[in-house]
């Protein structure tokens, strides 16, 4: 279990480079929050930014929305949308762009495709399993379950060979090998971002615990845990589907996994090939 306290935050406020809350997020949230919010006014606003708003025509006229005909004006995505989907959406949009540079040490942009990738499919889970909790959600926590990444991978020239090793130790997590390696890990740098961004607590909360072996140990069924499962299973059909392997994570949490969203093994092999079907045509 990873514990953080004002002592840890503050030496990650110190270590690393986090970007700003963007303003476009701020005056969203004003607008949501005023005696009379509009999302005609949220649209608006986001239409002042032209890069973000065909970013936004772009994912909403994907697969993973299925709709009868494209959108083609920011004012119909913004409604159809609504107040959650658009806050996760560009809060998605500008994690990707705050982190637009070259001095990394792995692509980033691989990462915010795969980080999209498994945003995408932990969605056409959530929409499978039907379970009560928001599809917007689960787009969110899909793509900022792993923003520590880039600023542990801005900091470390070495971070790529930690995260090599990750790719093939069974025994230990990439969280558990990163502290061995520099005394913090990215879902704690992850967890500061995301409260700084104002994301909601559970989301936060998550973010920080996503590789916790044991956080289906006791089973309750609560959002927190169908989130954690389906967010373990997206990851693990995204590396099956680009990597052609298994998520170290997923020999330890597969069956609690399938547990929490009543899937059988059957129903996980033709959830392989339903994925696999639907990171092609997208």
């Amino acid at each position: 279990m990873i514990e953080v306290d004002a002592s840890v935050l503050k030496q990650v406020n110190e270590s690393f480079i986090i970007p700003p809350k963007p303003e476009i997020l701020t005056e969203i949230q004003e607008i949501s929050e005023s005696s009379e919010p509009s999302l005609a006014d949220t649209a608006v606003a986001i239409a002042k930014d032209v890069g973000l708003s065909a970013a936004i025509l772009k994912v909403i006229n994907s697969p993973a929305y299925g709709l009868a005909r494209s959108v083609s004006d920011i004012r119909q995505a913004v409604m159809f949308l609504g107040w959650d989907g658009i806050r996760a959406l560009v809060q998605g949009l500008k994690l990707k762009e705050a982190f637009a540079t070259n001095k990394s040490c792995i692509s980033l942009e691989r990462f915010w495709d795969t980080a999209s990738e498994i945003a995408d499919v932990a969605m056409f889970i959530g929409k499978l399993v039907k379970s009560k909790v928001p599809i917007e959600n689960l787009y969110t926590l899909g793509l900022f379950h792993d923003c520590g990444v880039p600023p542990m991978a801005i900091k470390y020239a070495d971070y790529v060979d930690v995260l090599r090793e990750s790719n093939n130790n069974f025994e230990q997590n990439i969280v558990e090998l990163e502290e061995m390696a520099y005394k913090t890990n990215h879902a704690v740098v992850g967890y500061f971002l995301a409260t700084a961004w104002h994301l909601p607590k559970d989301i936060c909360q998550l973010i920080l615990l996503h590789h916790d072996k044991a956080f289906l140990s006791k089973l309750d069924g609560g959002q927190d845990q169908i989130c954690f499962a389906v967010l373990k299973l997206a990851e693990n059909l995204v590396n099956l589907e680009r990597r052609h392997s298994n998520t170290s994570d997923w020999y330890h949490v597969k069956s609690d996994v399938l547990d929490v969203l009543g899937l059988s093994e059957e129903d996980y092999n033709d959830l392989k090939d339903d994925i696999s079907d639907h990171l092609v045509a997208a």
